[in-house]
């Protein structure tokens, strides 16, 4: 398995092609979630919900104390396709997350994407590039599966 590249570390270009990536290649990246996800991820996208900023209630809940917004969840598990096609990138097209486990500050999530398919697009000097991701967190509880797709520029591009 290849690692994906550290935010900020890959130059412009620096992404995977089309014509590089293969069917079968899997790509992993590691993070650890900080009660800064959770409280600027509150304010970013203006949940507030009890079960994630308020510990008191949360504890009292079936989560026994405050968790992860899926949307960040899943914006964790999207973030390193972006780095992986980093400026090879035409679009992300789809991702489809379904959440298992909670997530907790603290939490360390290991995603694992795997390309599951390739679709040639001539039109667009490149192709779709389906994946599935699996985020397991410190414990090797599986806490998201996710499908994405990127439509992707090739070689030349």
């Amino acid at each position: 398995m290849k690692p994906v590249p550290p935010a900020g570390t890959a130059l412009v270009g620096s992404g995977i092609t089309y014509d590089a990536v293969r069917v079968g290649e899997r790509f992993v990246n590691r993070v650890t979630v900080t009660e800064t996800h959770l409280v600027l991820g509150a304010g970013l996208i203006g949940d507030f919900n009890p079960l994630h900023v308020d510990e008191v209630q949360a504890a009292a809940s079936r989560y026994g104390g405050r968790i992860l917004h899926g949307m960040l969840t899943s914006a964790l598990m999207g973030a390193p396709l972006g780095m992986l096609f980093h400026g090879t990138a035409i679009a992300f097209l789809e991702h489809q997350v379904r959440f298992l486990a909670p997530v907790r500050a603290g939490d360390t999530l290991s995603t694992a994407w795997k390309v599951v398919e390739k679709h040639d697009k001539p039109k667009h000097a490149g192709g779709i590039v389906v994946l599935h991701g699996e985020s397991r967190n410190q414990d090797t509880v599986v806490v998201a599966v996710a499908e994405a797709k990127m439509l992707v520029a090739a070689v030349g591009s």
